[in-house]
């Protein structure tokens, strides 16, 4: 059986980076990985300004239905595809990613370990915690030079629908943490003893 572990934590905090670490320190164990975000749920039904107002924080955003099926098919030792999202379009695309079973599967996003039906499959969970400001500035920095947004449109977003969503959802869920990596993915003695932890547990599993 596979061990599962869910990464969560606000948006820019370093969930990434920390399941990125994570993958390339067990690299001599079977590794699977799936972002939440490639989960978005297909809004090619709307237009492209009506797609801009969508809170893509909120829960109902996420087709959870169909990264609980994936993940379970996974845990099961079936192989997966997984959407590809395109972010400046605010889309899936004609296109998956196969995702291979392993005995090691990384799930991350900002509401893992909300969602309780995706939080029932985890294994071992982790809450990266990163202070407001430098999220902010991250999440600046990125949806304007990857995501194709503009200053005054991230400004806005983040204060209609990032931090209510934050405060309402992923903040609260840091209670069903095993573990919460503070200072996010530049934590590597934190992300050092997650990796010694995760060892420990697979040799028990084998």
């Amino acid at each position: 059986m596979a061990l599962v572990v869910g990464i969560a934590g606000g948006t820019a905090s370093g969930k990434t980076t920390v399941a990125r670490k994570v993958h390339e320190a067990m690299e001599t164990s079977g590794v699977s990985f799936i972002d939440q975000d490639s989960y978005y749920r297909d809004l090619a039904h709307l237009t492209h300004e009506e797609r801009r107002e969508v809170n893509f924080d909120h829960p109902d955003a996420f087709d959870t239905e169909l990264l609980v099926a994936h993940l379970k098919a996974l845990k099961a030792g079936r192989a997966v595809d997984k959407p590809v999202y395109d972010y400046v379009e605010s889309t899936r695309t004609a296109r998956t990613t196969p995702v291979h079973p392993a005995e090691l599967i990384l799930i991350e996003g900002i509401l893992v370990l909300h969602m309780e039906p995706l939080r029932k499959e985890l294994d071992v969970r982790i809450f990266v915690e990163t202070e407001d400001d430098v999220r902010i500035i991250r999440r600046l920095t990125r949806d304007i030079k990857e995501r194709g947004r503009d200053f005054d449109h991230v400004v806005s977003q983040y204060f209609r629908h990032v931090r209510p969503m934050h405060m309402a959802f992923i903040e609260p869920s840091k209670r069903w943490a095993d573990i919460v990596v503070p200072h996010g993915g530049n934590n590597d003695i934190a992300i050092d003893m997650l990796v010694g932890a995760l060892k420990s547990r697979l040799l028990k599993r084998r």
